[in-house]
């Protein structure tokens, strides 16, 4: 079974791409309905994390929000953006992930 702690981590490294697309979209079209959005998660996605600092260590729950908070913001500016990928960036975005699956797996929280 997954931790509470470790599920709000998930949820806010999750909301990390959110803010980021509003931001994306305020800086296009300057309508305050998405800066007002952006704000929102901007706030909402730390909260998550400090949640989960409750029972995980700083350095693990932050590296692990990051690390989620990273890839998913490029995999959305793939996906919604057409941003450009490549075998470097792959590469990469596998050692994050790998560099965050090892930090979980050496704390005392587990999946």
């Amino acid at each position: 079974m997954i931790d509470i702690a470790l599920l709000w981590v998930i949820v806010g490294g999750l909301l990390e791409p959110v803010w980021v697309v509003g931001l994306k979209k305020y800086n296009d079209t300057r309508n305050l309905a998405w800066g007002a959005f952006a704000v929102v998660f901007m706030i909402a996605s730390p909260c998550c994390l400090a949640f989960a600092m409750d029972s995980i260590s700083v350095g693990v729950a932050y590296s692990i929000w990051t690390g989620i908070g990273a890839v998913m913001t490029v995999i959305a500016g793939v996906v919604l953006y057409k941003d450009c990928i490549d075998r470097m960036k792959v590469l990469f975005i596998f050692l994050i992930i790998v560099g965050v699956v090892g930090l979980e797996m050496s704390s005392e929280v587990s999946l």
